[in-house]
């Protein structure tokens, strides 16, 4: 244990940590990476059995590879997990140096044999958790002894997902390499890994490189051992040269914003700011990168930081020393500050914004002022702005909860659902006043499990909505549909299948003007395509980008200062100019286990059993979806079974029952009801949005926490073979909305001696 705690409650969780780590495993130096020179690790397979006084070389890797490949055939934001922060090298936990090393090995391995001739250049990066950096280290370094050079930040330095997404495109790099869980708890991590479109992987790509650590452990069984190279950490083909060139990205970034949100009438718009906008920054690393790119803009000035400073326990942002029930324990909540949560009394209250302590950090901020929390990896946003306590009837009428500060004043705290809804208004009504929107036809990307109101919003705007699956991988994926089609029959109307199975129809040459998911994360489209140096054409970028929805939010904060209006009375006239009925939105998180308990072997258990509790209520309702699509069942057939098992919810104006990738949709036609197995961990997701509050909340929290026992009722009207098989059957559901049309043109690695000179 070498790291240094920076509170009473870290402390906390250090010693938690280290008292439940055998001593077998402290003393593990397999991963040595104070060794800055070359070395060979020796996977041996020994390594691949279970520890114990017979096998006390054992790592369980073959357990552990077992729940990796499972994960990486569905997930959603890359294969995340807890890890063992104190030692990393710990092979209990999902995520740890000896799998990322195999899982490094395996993808060097794919990519040589897909291209045996070419030079590869890859991104590696990262935000501040844990062990992040010594993460990236060893990838670098692991790719380097196959020859693939990576391009690493200046000083191996943090940068946001969305720049290595950026990056990977722009300078048509094989990939990238990113070490993040997003907004999830401290001591989880991950690996997003990026292909050459800067897109998060799809299962089947993932498959291919879970297939090779397959096959390494099938030479160690074979041959006893199988050799992993270590290059030097100097080496050459680690470098940061170019990156250092190009400022982080920050040069070709900018110009990529100047190009899209960030044109004249917004930035002129953000100069004239009356008050200063808060940018919240949690764990500290967005503001090495955001600082320098809005100060490239000439804007840094009307900005106010908290929290600049790096740290890897987010500064003890949504951590508690006791559990939901007051248990006394360490607890994290994680750092989405939409999550919504109850005390021992039963009354609602944001824990992750209580801990932002901002009845005194912003009690010197005028009413009016405008709050921005972005997380991590600086890929989603939270809109906020302090208003006076007066206005929370208005507010309840509008759906949009808020904090008490203080002082007369309250926080309103917006989903992303809502604050979104008014910035592609916003930006839509900018385009509008600049007489661009209407030369091309306009659409959206969402997932599913998104707004009803944006639906609304745009068949009001005749503007066309395709949704997707949860996931941004999902988004991107229907961009390269819609590019295939632009560069295959430029002068031909656009035409893609979204999951409900709908064929829309988009126009010729139509513009993206919004891509986004009600979890925080968005991005707008170009007005002109973008171009990578080799060539290569994007109507948008492939990650979301909490810079891109702060420049825009930013512009309509600026804009409404001078109306002397708020957030909350913009977002009413969005409501009422569009005629919108769905204004409300809602999200359960069912978590069934702690996901802070530092014990592994009852994290496991724990999580196992919650898996299974997960899984029997998503397969009760994808089961019904499944037989509807497949004529099995009637609608009305699934209306007696969810009335009989839900006595006291109203299904007599369900309309349609249907698997959406991930989840099963239940369109109202008042509203929708999503019930989607959390595709990262053993939690359960109910999504609703409608014109009542108090009902979608109702459906959602009654339906997300059922226990998915099967009635007398349902085992009448199902066949059980199909429930048995339901999740393979959406499985192959998926994988064919998935490759409809797709975009499988193969990448050309280019020449890097043109292409990476500036």
């Amino acid at each position: 244990m070498n790291k240094i705690a920076n509170s009473a409650l870290e402390q906390s969780l250090f010693d938690s940590v280290e008292s439940k780590t055998p001593d077998y495993i402290k003393q593990n130096k397999l991963v040595d990476l104070n060794n800055k020179g070359e070395f060979v690790f020796k996977l041996k397979k020994e390594h691949l059995q279970p520890y114990s006084e017979q096998n006390p070389e054992g790592l369980n890797l073959n357990e552990w590879f077992k729940n990796y490949a499972k994960e990486a055939a569905v997930s959603t934001a890359g294969i995340r997990g807890p890890q063992n922060i104190l030692y990393p090298h710990d092979t209990r936990f999902p995520i740890n140096m000896i799998g990322i090393m195999l899982a490094t090995e395996a993808k060097a391995i794919v990519a040589k044999e897909l291209h045996p001739e070419d030079e590869l250049v890859k991104l590696a990066g990262c935000e501040v958790r844990y062990n992040s950096q010594d993460f990236l280290e060893l990838i670098a370094r692991v790719q380097a002894a196959h020859g693939i050079k990576t391009l690493v930040p200046q000083g191996r330095k943090t940068i946001p997902i969305w720049m290595a997404s950026f990056l990977a495109f722009k300078l048509d790099l094989l990939g990238g390499e990113y070490i993040t869980s997003s907004h999830g708890i401290s001591v989880k991590n991950a690996t997003k890994d990026l292909n050459s479109q800067g897109s998060q992987y799809l299962p089947e790509e993932s498959m291919l490189f879970v297939d090779k650590i397959r096959y390494i452990f099938e030479q160690a069984e074979k041959n006893g051992s199988y050799e992993i190279k270590i290059a030097a950490n100097d080496n050459p083909l680690i470098s940061e040269d170019l990156m250092t060139q190009l400022d982080d990205g920050v040069k070709l970034y900018k110009q990529y914003l100047l190009d899209g949100v960030a044109k004249d009438a917004n930035l002129n718009l953000i100069k004239d700011l009356k008050d200063k906008i808060v940018i919240e920054n949690v764990g500290g690393s967005a503001y090495r990168t955001l600082s320098r790119i809005l100060k490239s803009l000439g804007i840094d000035s009307h900005f106010v930081w908290e929290n600049k400073e790096e740290d890897p326990f987010f500064h003890g942002i949504g951590k508690y020393d006791v559990d939901p029930k007051g248990n006394k324990t360490f607890y994290d909540y994680s750092v989405d500050a939409t999550v919504i949560s109850k005390d021992k009394n039963g009354k609602p209250y944001f824990p992750v914004i209580e801990t932002l302590n901002y009845g005194e950090k912003l009690k010197d901020c005028p009413t009016g002022t405008v709050v921005l929390i972005t997380d991590p990896d600086h890929d989603r946003l939270t809109v906020c702005q302090i208003e006076e306590e007066c206005k929370k009837d208005f507010l309840k009428s509008l759906g949009v909860d808020y904090v008490e500060l203080g002082s007369g004043r309250i926080l309103t705290v917006f989903t992303a659902n809502q604050s979104f809804l008014m910035i592609m208004d916003f930006w839509a009504d900018s385009l509008k006043r600049e007489g661009m929107f209407d030369k091309h036809p306009r659409f959206i990307i969402k997932t599913t499990a998104s707004a009803r109101s944006w639906d609304e919003w745009a068949k009001k705007n005749n503007v066309k909505v395709v949704n997707v699956p949860v996931g941004f991988k999902e988004i991107a994926n229907i961009m390269k549909k819609v590019e295939k089609q632009l560069n295959d029959h430029p002068d031909k109307d656009v035409v893609v299948t979204d999951v409900l199975g709908n064929d829309i129809n988009l126009g010729v040459n139509p513009k993206l003007i919004f891509g986004g998911e009600e979890s925080g994360g968005m991005i707008i489209g170009s007005e002109s395509i973008i171009t990578s140096k080799a060539g290569r054409k994007a109507i948008a970028m492939r990650e979301k980008s909490a810079t891109e929805a702060i420049i825009v939010a930013s512009a309509l904060t600026s804009y409404l200062q001078k109306e002397g209006k708020t957030m909350s009375e913009y977002l009413d006239n969005v409501f009422n100019k569009n005629r919108i009925i769905s204004k409300f939105d809602i999200r359960e998180d069912i978590a069934y286990y702690n996901e802070s308990e530092p014990d592994i072997e009852k994290l496991k258990q724990a999580k196992t059993l919650g898996e299974a509790q997960r899984t029997k209520n998503d397969v009760f309702y994808l089961t019904m979806a499944v037989a509807k699509k497949d004529g099995k069942m009637t609608l009305e057939q699934i209306r007696e079974i969810l009335k009989d098992t839900f006595k006291d919810l109203n299904f007599d104006n369900l309309i349609d029952v249907k698997f959406v990738g991930d989840g099963t949709y239940m369109e109202f036609d008042d509203k929708f009801i999503e019930i989607r197995p959390s595709g990262t961990d053993a939690k359960t997701k109910a999504y609703g949005a409608g014109a009542s509050k108090d009902e979608i909340k109702k459906f959602a929290q009654i339906m997300g926490n059922y226990s998915g026992d099967l009635t007398a009722l349902y085992k009448k009207y199902v066949d059980m073979n199909l429930y048995e098989n339901a999740k393979e059957l959406s499985l192959e559901d998926y994988a064919e909305f998935t490759n409809k049309d797709a975009n499988n043109e193969e990448f050309v690695i280019p020449d890097y001696s043109k292409t990476l000179v500036f």
